[in-house]
């Protein structure tokens, strides 16, 4: 069976020139590999260069990127985004950008960070982004291991992380700082204006022979995974990745070609991560799209005053994107007069009343979340993917959604469930044009991703319904399995808990070879602005239950240790009416304690993988240990709680 669909495979690719490949995955960074061309997705296989001349063809005259100077936006088109990409890739070449070597972009979104990914990709090398909050350590890891020349940096800040390191990066060239003067002028350190004066004198042969050797199925972008539970994996996409998903996967989620409709979004999250690259990059130059800039301090405040201005017709987040806004906006509502306030909650009533009626729901964020967007009659649409399927595997759009779903796959991929259970719920594998090469340098990772027919296998437990529709109902290690046998998904009792009792921030489910199950609990609470790190104060809206309790609590710390009973009483009672509803006594919260501090990625409880789906843990949660001997923790009112014993809690 594997034979015969490989030959089909050559047979399909011998139509389109492409590299040499024998199989699906490889880990180097040269390598190439066989596509999944067959009957059900014959689409031409076509480079990064080939799709952008494409649209500059039919879009050159329009708005491209828009990026604020001096409070005045400034914008450039297709056509000089694309030269303004031919002039980094020269310059690239003339620093000594090797092919196949990497060039690693440091620093928050902007008009450079879009040039200098696309002139790596003309110039024949791989663009590798790197998180903007990483350490040094973190930054050395992935430089080193992409094997990169050159280093584009945003600011000071960033360029004083890669000094810390370059002399331990024995690939490095040369570092391009893209924003604010130079301090110091230091050897192979160069300004955007130098570095873009530098190609000038590469003839335009040279670059244009570098990119029609380009192939669809070499690799042109490594995204790093946060290596919360080891080192970060290099995620190898081919062109053909980007170009395939840039075209398909975007339609599917009902992005417009600029023909029909300019789509004008916001670029802020993360472009290291492929969610914001495959939408805000890829498919802002597969459909001629205008990609507007926010500020640096987007996530801590000015993304909203952004999205007034520039009114995106087309705009992602993360759950805990959305879950702040809602926050914010809650904390608005709370602050309005008494008769103002009755009237929003009461239209807010309506419209979720009519949005609950309709055949068609919104998805899976958190059941709070979800009900209060439908409220403001804002309908959200879920994709699902990963890194290693190029981001969205299922997508959902207007036409195309379902109440807790996260759509239906994205036309020419396919999925199954490996393992089935006796509740239709298995693991989620994905096969597709979007499916990775490989994991750089790793070939017993890849091999654990990919099985022998090339199927990628998630990690993910879900099942389908009749129509198509994908559930996603948790983690294939994430499962607790108690020290009695019995298989306990966290996630549904961590939902509830959070829904029964919304001064909750987060739970997380602690039990694997435990005699029982107990939970940690964190409380809303405000962000600092600068350090974007949870702070002591209750958020508004968890201010405002406390006073429904009776309670005076403004603080985290003036609840924590029990210190007010109120509070504790109503999560106690919150725990029980879970507890009542558990399908067997094995799954019941015995004992829960409040941390003195909400979850964060700063902290550390929090990994950098941000998933659209917020049903399979989007922010990969670390294990750490919790002593209980130190801080009070109560227990459930079940007569059949353990003893509170220290060694039967981590």
């Amino acid at each position: 069976h594997s034979e015969a669909k490989k030959k089909n495979f050559e047979e399909v690719q011998t139509k389109v020139v492409l590299a040499p490949a024998q199989l699906l995955w490889t880990t180097e960074a040269n390598g190439s590999v066989l596509l999944r061309m067959d009957e059900s997705c014959p689409q031409e296989a076509i480079t990064v260069h080939q799709m952008f001349l494409t649209s500059v063809q039919k879009y050159g005259h329009l708005s491209a990127l828009a990026s604020k100077k001096k409070d005045k936006w400034e914008k450039i088109t297709f056509s000089e985004y694309y030269h303004l990409c031919r002039v980094a890739a020269k310059g690239f070449l003339k620093l000594g950008l090797e092919r196949f070597h990497s060039v690693a972009i440091l620093g928050f979104n902007s008009a450079e960070w879009f040039i200098s990914a696309v002139g790596t990709v003309f110039a024949g090398g791989i663009m590798t982004g790197i998180y903007a909050t990483n350490s040094p350590e973190a930054c050395h890891y992935v430089a080193n291991d992409s094997r990169a020349n050159i280093i584009v940096v945003e600011n000071q800040k960033q360029l004083d992380k890669i000094l810390q390191i370059k002399e331990n990066l024995p690939h490095l060239k040369a570092i391009v700082q893209y924003s604010g003067a130079l301090l110091n002028k230091l050897p192979d350190l160069y300004s955007w204006e130098e570095f873009m004066a530098l190609g000038l004198d590469v003839p335009d042969k040279e670059l244009d022979d570098i990119i029609s050797s380009q192939r669809a199925n070499q690799c042109c972008v490594l995204i790093y995974t946060s290596g919360t539970t080891g080192m970060p994996k290099g995620v190898m996409l081919s062109q053909d990745n980007i170009t395939w998903t840039a075209h398909h996967a975007s339609r599917a989620g009902d992005m417009q070609p600029a023909e029909i409709k300019q789509e004008v979004l916001v670029s802020y999250l993360p472009l290291s991560h492929i969610a914001a690259q495959i939408y805000d990059l890829w498919t802002g130059i597969q459909w001629g799209e205008l990609v507007y800039f926010a500020q640096p301090d987007a996530l801590k405040g000015s993304l909203i005053n952004t999205l007034r201005e520039v009114r995106p017709t087309s705009h992602m987040g993360v759950p805990r994107v959305w879950e702040k806004m809602m926050e914010k906006i809650k904390e608005g509502i709370s602050q309005c007069g008494y008769i103002k306030r009755k009237l929003v909650t009461w239209a807010m009533s309506v419209s979720l009343e009519a949005n609950l009626r309709s055949p068609q729901g919104t998805f899976t964020l958190s059941y709070e979340t979800l009900q209060f967007f439908l409220g403001l009659n804002i309908q959200l649409y879920e994709a699902y993917g990963m890194s290693e399927t190029s981001g969205p595997h299922f997508m959902s759009n207007p036409k195309v959604h379902k109440l807790t779903s996260c759509g239906k796959v994205v036309p020419g991929c396919k999925f199954k469930l490996a393992n089935v259970d006796k509740d239709g719920i298995g693991e989620v594998c994905f096969w597709g044009r979007d499916i990775f090469m490989g994991f750089l340098n790793m070939e017993d990772k890849t091999k654990e991703a990919l099985d022998e027919d090339g199927w990628l296998h998630s990690g993910d437990l879900g099942k389908s319904d009749e129509e198509g529709f994908l559930y996603i109902t948790g983690r294939i290690k994430e499962l607790i399995i108690t020290a009695g046998g019995e298989n306990v998904p966290p996630l549904p009792i961590e939902d509830a808990v959070k829904k029964q009792v919304p001064i909750i921030s987060n739970a997380m489910l602690i039990g694997d070879k435990r005699k029982f199950l107990s939970m940690l609990l964190t409380l809303k609470c405000t962000t600092s602005t600068e350090t974007m790190e949870p702070t002591d104060d209750l958020s508004s809206e968890a201010v405002e239950y406390c006073k429904q309790l009776g309670s005076q609590a403004t603080k985290v710390s003036d609840i924590t240790g029990e210190k007010d009973k109120a509070v504790y009483q109503a999560i106690q009672e919150g725990i029980d009416r879970v507890n009542s509803r558990a399908i067997s006594n094995a799954q019941r919260i015995q004992k829960w304690t409040i941390l003195g501090r909400d979850f964060s990625i700063s902290g550390g409880e929090l990994g950098l993988y941000l998933q659209t789906t917020d049903a399979a843990h989007n922010m990969n949660k670390k294990s750490f240990k919790h002593d209980f001997t130190e801080t009070n923790c109560s227990r459930s009112n079940d007569e059949t709680t353990p003893p509170c014993c220290p060694s039967d809690v981590p």
